[in-house]
């Protein structure tokens, strides 16, 4: 009678070891190849996104990526002008950012007092929003004149929405396609500050 509790008892650990294995092997199989959660740590993106915004990236938007690899295995379409995209950061890649795609490969950006034009037209900027300087960590004049500039194959050019206070391909450059992560699309959760009050309003908000 012992020997055969203790069989049911090792049989009963091994399904508890298999099914949480299985968990953990399906977490990070959606984890790598469909959706991953990020946390909005900056301003840049105000008032699309706000400091403490928890968001949803999708990471099957343009295909399927090979891990460690970086290239597509299949494309499923194309990064378009203002899709909200999550990407490695070019000069630190232990580091991802979130921005808007502002121009695609072939295209000539070009920043004239703010306003944005692409290829010699100037074009809406509904998403653009501007708080003037910081006085705590004012950038560069370059921010609100930039180009013209071609971008390069297999890039992309990017900027925050937050246009006065967002540290993007205005300052250093493109975005290789390869570094794309995927499309934010939902907001899930959203903290205020750090009284940590819940901003019940933006929860399941989708990323326009």
């Amino acid at each position: 009678m012992e020997a055969q509790e203790t069989v049911k008892t090792k049989s009963t650990f091994r399904e508890y070891a298999e099914a949480i294995g299985m968990a953990l092997l399906l977490a990070l199989f959606i984890r790598t190849f469909i959706v991953q959660a990020f946390k909005i740590p900056s301003g840049s993106m105000i008032p699309t996104l706000q400091i403490g915004d928890h968001i949803l990236v999708n990471k099957l938007a343009y295909g399927i990526r090979v891990p460690l690899w970086g290239h597509y295995l299949v494309d499923f379409g194309k990064v378009q002008r203002g899709d909200v995209i999550v990407f490695i950061f070019p000069e630190d890649r232990s580091k991802d950012f979130i921005k808007r795609v502002v121009g695609v490969a072939g295209d000539t950006v070009e920043v004239r007092g703010k306003k944005i034009y692409i290829n010699g037209q100037q074009v809406e900027d509904s998403h653009a929003h501007f708080e003037g300087d910081d006085p705590q960590n004012i950038l560069p004049a370059s921010r609100d004149d930039y180009g013209p500039t071609k971008v390069p194959e297999n890039h992309l050019f990017v900027m925050g929405d937050n246009r006065d206070r967002s540290y993007d391909s205005r300052f250093w450059g493109f975005v290789n396609l390869d570094d794309v992560r995927g499309k934010a699309f939902l907001i899930y959760w959203s903290w205020d500050g750090g009284d940590r009050w819940v901003r019940w309003e933006r929860l399941a908000s989708l990323i326009r």
